[in-house]
């Protein structure tokens, strides 16, 4: 089957366009190295170009292994065909942590950069972390300056061609904004059919930040995801009428909303199904009965992190 190519966009601030469909890695429980690297190497074949990954999910090593072997195989000439990438997870997010946490995962991902560098969660955490729930004490609000600092020191520095955020809502972007020095290029957040985002993404295109959707087939067989989207009759019903796999519907739903997305499947087929989403177009009777459908968001950091009262208030921002 022949590489499809994947349309770009443009990002403030950053170097290099970024393709609207990408890779995500992570996965739960964690794929062993083997099987990440496997999907990877596949995911290249196919076309996909953009990977997702962070320290969090353990995939940078794994991305390392199958980026090697594409080139040494002619899947692609140059690591500059890839737009890669990671994030800043919470234990490393003091002013003084943030540089050195870009270099350990460039050193994981063995790159003189990446494409883009997130802030992972609008949140800190005193100490590395194994598992989840964690203790309330090591919880602590983000030092929104000190941490954007950082980022921006990351990309003057070369390290990243592109800063941005993940999980930040309304409230917390026009924090960052009002500190900047350069101002993100994007927010990745949950969002499918059942979970819009709209009073976010007309934020976030009245302030230029792209939207980055994750989760945007509910992220199920995950320990915070769900079928909603997947067994979803709306959805079904109009996959059956256009010829389509429901998840193909809820990708063309979100590409049609001007976002890009980061989808997540290991398996061979459905990993090409989900770029067969850019020659075809909802109707408008589709659109309108998606925009009907129940909301309900899919990921609470509550559910992870545990119901501490900082947590609690930050999963009840828009």
């Amino acid at each position: 089957m022949a590489c499809v190519t994947i349309p770009s966009v443009i990002l403030k601030g950053c170097e290099k366009a970024m393709p609207l469909i990408g890779m995500g890695t992570s996965s739960y429980p964690p794929a062993d190295t083997e099987t990440a690297k496997a999907a990877i190497l596949e995911a290249i074949q196919a076309g996909y170009r953009h990977f997702d990954t962070a320290f969090a999910y353990g995939s940078e090593k794994p991305l390392r292994e199958a980026i090697a072997e594409a080139l040494r195989l002619g899947l692609i000439q140059s690591r500059d065909e890839l737009f890669i990438t990671t994030k800043l997870w919470a234990s490393f997010a003091e002013r003084t942590q943030v540089v050195s946490a870009c270099k350990m995962s460039l050193e994981n991902l063995q790159l003189e950069y990446v494409d883009m560098y997130l802030i992972h969660l609008p949140m800190r955490l005193t100490e590395m972390i194994s598992r989840t729930p964690v203790a309330e004490e090591i919880v602590r609000p983000l030092d929104v300056k000190g941490a954007w600092e950082g980022m921006e020191e990351c990309k003057n520095l070369g390290l990243t061609k592109g800063i941005g955020l993940s999980n930040f809502s309304c409230k917390k972007i026009e924090e960052v904004l009002s500190i900047a020095k350069i101002p993100p290029a994007l927010n990745q957040v949950e969002m499918n059919p059942l979970w819009q985002q709209r009073q976010l993404r007309e934020f976030c295109r009245a302030k230029g930040v792209h939207i980055t959707a994750y989760s945007p087939l509910g992220a199920n067989n995950t320990k915070w995801g769900d079928n909603r989207i997947v067994e979803s009759d709306v959805l079904a019903n109009i996959a059956k009428a256009r010829g389509k796999t429901t998840a193909q519907v809820a990708l063309r739903w979100a590409h049609e909303q001007g976002v890009s997305i980061v989808t997540k499947s290991f398996n061979k087929e459905r990993m090409r199904q989900n770029l067969q989403i850019l020659d075809w177009a909802l109707h408008s009777e589709d659109l309108e009965k998606i925009s009907q459908l129940p909301q309900r968001k899919g990921l609470n950091l509550a559910s992870i992190m545990g119901p501490h009262q900082l947590v609690l208030e930050l999963d009840a921002e828009v």
